[in-house]
């Protein structure tokens, strides 16, 4: 049984890093096959299907952003002060991402969103779980900031978009500038730098 799930959770690992690179449609189960030195079969196998490997991978990479950026504020109460850690460890996710092609949802969020399928339903639920947690954080923060406040889920979407692209800007332009901006211009859109 170990060494199922370490196989599985090699597996898991190397799909994620090819997904990151190429994107979950563009996972092929023969280059991911022979990456690891495993038949397709045994390749699908721990899973299922090739869909539900993709879904596993995507899983791994929430698993893998929750650990960055939602666990470092774990210990401190609903706030300010949180959601200052949170943005930090944020960027910080975004500048030393641990995906090859940058953060893995933004890349399969904009892969996936106009195509319908399981895959697309459970990204979509990810999203919208968190983007609910960071509404109640950025709630709870400016419960401490002087007013007057834009929506949370106001907020949420500047923040959101923000990130994204910090990510762009971060990947795409190779731009060392591109983090303290994002970091600055997160904290402002929340209302922590008043």
């Amino acid at each position: 049984m170990a060494e199922a799930e370490r196989t599985r959770a090699r597996i898991v690992r190397a799909a994620v890093d090819e997904a990151s690179r190429l994107g979950l449609e563009g996972l092929t189960l023969g280059t991911l096959a022979r990456r690891l030195g495993l038949s397709k079969a045994g390749l699908v196998g721990p899973f299922g299907s090739r869909e539900q490997l993709l879904e596993a991978a995507l899983e791994q990479s929430v698993k893998i952003f929750r650990a960055a950026v939602i666990e470092p504020s774990a210990d401190l109460p609903p706030g300010r002060h949180r959601l200052e850690r949170l943005i930090t460890a944020w960027v910080d996710y975004l500048e030393d991402c641990p995906f090859p092609g940058g953060c893995f949802v933004t890349a399969a969020s904009s892969e996936l969103d106009g195509r319908p399928g399981p895959l697309r339903d459970r990204l979509r639920s990810m999203v919208t779980s968190s983007r609910e947690r960071l509404a109640a954080e950025v709630a709870a923060a400016q419960a401490e900031l002087p007013s007057p406040h834009r929506p949370p889920e106001e907020v949420v979407t500047t923040l959101m978009g923000l990130s994204m692209a910090a990510n762009q800007e971060i990947q795409l332009l190779d731009d060392p500038s591109a983090p303290a901006r994002a970091r600055e211009a997160m904290r402002h859109a929340v209302g922590l730098d008043r």
